[in-house]
Parts: C-alpha cells; structure tokens; sequence
C-alpha cells in the first residue's frame, strides 16, 4: 500500500513538473528543426503567429504572462514552440536554442520577437488622433470610425511585401463586405497622383489615405512595412500585426465579439 502511494506521489510529481500530460508535447523534432536556419524559418512562418492570443509556457512548462514571453524571447536565447493540445487552445513554450545552432534563428527570432513586442504593448491603447481624407474625398476619422471595427493598412507603393499581399487583403474586403461594422482603410506614404497611376494597375479595396509618411513614422512611429492595425469599436488597438496571415485570424477573432 506505501509502495502504491509513493508511487501515485512520484507520477504527480512528475506530471506537474515536466506539464506534457496538461499542455502536451510538441509538434516538433526540436533537434531536427534547428539542423539549419531554412528548416527552423519553414516551421517558424507556418506555425508560430506570436500577434495571436495563446497561452505562454516557460521552459518548466509553467504559465507566464505573454508579455514575458515576448521578453524573452527578445533578450533569451529561446526558441518558441507549439505543442500538441486537446483542446482548441494555442499553447507556446519556450526551449533554448541549441548552441550549435545556425547563430541566425537566435538573430532572427530576437528580432520578430521585437517587432510583437512593440506591436503587443500597443494594444488596448486608444488610435491616436485621426481626421484626413481618401482618394475619393471622403473625410476618415476617429469620428467616423466609432462604433466600427477598424482594419488599417499600412504601405507604400515600393514596399514589395505590402503589394505582394494585396490580392489576399482584397479578398477580405470581400469576406466582410455584408458587415457594415467593418471597415477597411489604408494609410499610404505616396502622393494622389502617385497612387492614382499606381492603383489602376494593382488594385486595392481598401479606401486608400495619401501622404501619410509623416503620421505613420511619427505618431504611429512604424518600423516594419505593412503593418495592419485592427481597431475595436471602442476606438482601442485590439491588434497590431506586420502579414496577412496574422491579420485574418486576429480580424476573425475580433469580429466574434
């Protein structure tokens, strides 16, 4: 009877401490993923969307805030994860790199964990202040935006993966156009004119906002191009990501509430 209560003891405690039978293992060969930067980035761009809301884990598996994930991710020599779940939750841990990986996933992922880092300190902050006019003369505020759910784009015309992803971006405007709580703008570098001749040969659905480089490099104070901004209908920043995939899924989600 002892023997069968150490035992039951013993399995606890290994449970709680190595968290694989709460969280579950992950969906990776750790080892074989870090053989080379091209195998790590071709499961990091499928599967790691570190805009998304997931639950984040530490290296004992214990839950931490995302923000601290984030942190270390930006100043650790960490590699994030997803593990196998039984339930419709995203699960992130974190690993330690292995030190005779190539020296550029850890330069890598410090930076992309940068760039959600600064994206995530940004929401639930209110959009700053906001009153210009589209191609069309249509007057875009934070006005005429209460009440809406608020995706913004935001490019320029030699931003080649600003217009790589148009045709994605347009399809959304088509997925919610029967949703007059959505509306869809872009904030551009470029003069009317310049857009006016470049819009006819790659088309946006988006209303598109000109010379917008002053207000996007100092009050929005952008890094990364595109960046989408998805306002709330109190006027918040519910989501700041920097590609396509990220902002289908966070609108998706955004769009339930």
């Amino acid at each position: 009877m002892k023997k069968s209560i150490a035992f039951i003891i013993t399995f606890l405690i290994f449970t709680y401490s190595s968290g694989q039978t709460k969280y579950g293992n992950p969906e990776v060969d750790l080892i074989q993923i870090q053989k080379d930067y091209s195998s790590w980035w071709t499961y990091q761009i499928k599967n790691i969307m570190l805009s998304r809301d997931f639950v984040a884990l530490d290296t004992l598996s214990r839950e931490i805030s995302k923000e601290t994930f984030l942190d270390q991710l930006v100043n650790g020599s960490y590699i994030p994860i997803r593990l196998k779940s039984q339930d419709s939750i995203c699960y992130y841990k974190l690993f330690k790199i292995e030190p005779n990986s190539d020296t550029s996933i850890k330069a890598t992922i410090n930076q992309e964990a940068f760039d959600a880092f600064k994206n995530f300190k940004m929401e639930n902050t209110p959009f700053p202040k906001f009153s210009f006019k589209d191609l069309n003369e249509n007057l875009v505020s934070n006005e005429t935006m209460k009440g809406k759910i608020v995706v913004i784009k935001c490019w320029y015309i030699h931003c080649a993966a600003c217009i790589k992803e148009f045709p994605d971006v347009n399809q959304l405007v088509e997925k919610y156009k029967n949703r007059e709580d959505v509306l869809f703008v872009s904030l551009a570098e470029d003069t009317p004119e310049q857009l006016k001749v470049f819009l006819k040969r790659k088309p946006l659905s988006y209303s598109v906002i000109p010379n917008m480089k002053i207000y996007m490099n100092e009050i929005l104070q952008l890094n990364a191009f595109p960046t989408h901004f998805i306002i709330n209908k109190d006027g918040l920043i519910a989501k700041v990501v920097n590609n396509y995939k990220s902002l289908e899924v966070a609108l998706e989600e955004e769009s339930k509430l």
